[in-house]
């Protein structure tokens, strides 16, 4: 575990980097507002998902033309395959789709993507997608998208927990070892800075189990855009937004002697 501490470390030193010269090193977006968006043109849900994606290369674009390091996307939740059979697979034709038209351009821009969420039980065609997209994208350093997909924020500290638990049944951890450090390293986002900005879309105000451990300390920005519609303006709105704020991590921003 003591390389994964560094890599912690270098993280959250990049997302300090990025707070101190007012742009976010790490946005995360919690994308709503499809189904919405659809039903108010009187169009397939289907098609709400489809113009979604489009709205994801919008915003990989703007977060690069920004100098954001990281963009997380929330793309689908360990809650999600309670929807409709026929929903379920059409977001999974979707990625489909986003992995063989997309890649090539993501990684020609060098896009670096990151996959965080439950493999297990995962369709082989779409485990196999996920590590083709990692996998050639893995030495690119000009963006890093990290992709939510069968993510659930407490579902993830559940299996570090169980990570850990391990490693104490089998001596390799002593129990009072166990603090913030260690449970980070057994997180998912292991090497990935904390988001400094939380983006999300469509007027509702919750985190809806996304990033549960990692948005502790994150600035929230809330607006009233169904995603189809997020763009590079609304993206940099958000950024202005967290740019005017002041983040003081429990401290006082004047110190008081």
């Amino acid at each position: 575990m003591a390389g994964d501490s560094k890599t912690a470390l270098l993280a959250g030193a990049a997302s300090a980097a990025g707070s101190e010269r007012g742009i976010p090193a790490h946005v995360a977006i919690i994308m709503d507002g499809n189904g919405r968006w659809a039903a108010r043109r009187g169009l397939p849900r289907a098609e709400g998902h489809r113009r979604g994606v489009e709205a994801v290369r919008r915003a990989v674009r703007a977060a690069i033309d920004l100098g954001v390091q990281y963009l997380t996307v929330y793309s689908f939740s360990s809650e999600n395959w309670r929807r409709p059979a026929a929903e379920v697979a059409d977001l999974m034709g979707l990625l489909k789709l986003f992995v063989r038209r997309d890649l090539a351009d993501l990684h020609a821009n060098g896009v670096r993507v990151r996959i965080i969420g439950e493999r297990r039980g995962l369709a082989d065609d779409i485990a196999a997608l996920l590590r083709e997209a990692e996998e050639r994208t893995a030495q690119n350093t000009r963006l890093t998208l990290v992709v939510a997909f069968n993510y659930g924020g407490r579902q993830e500290i559940v299996r570090a927990v169980q990570a850990l638990a391990r490693a104490v049944q089998e001596g390799r951890l002593a129990p009072e070892a166990i603090d913030l450090a260690a449970v980070g390293t057994a997180l998912d986002t292991h090497d990935i800075p904390d988001p400094d900005l939380v983006i999300r879309t469509s007027g509702e105000q919750r985190v809806s189990n996304f990033l549960t451990w990692q948005t502790a300390y994150s600035e929230f920005v809330f607006i009233p855009d169904l995603w189809p519609d997020f763009d590079h303006a609304a993206f940099a709105a958000a950024v202005g937004e967290y740019r005017s704020r002041e983040r003081r991590f429990g401290g006082l921003s004047v110190q008081v002697s």
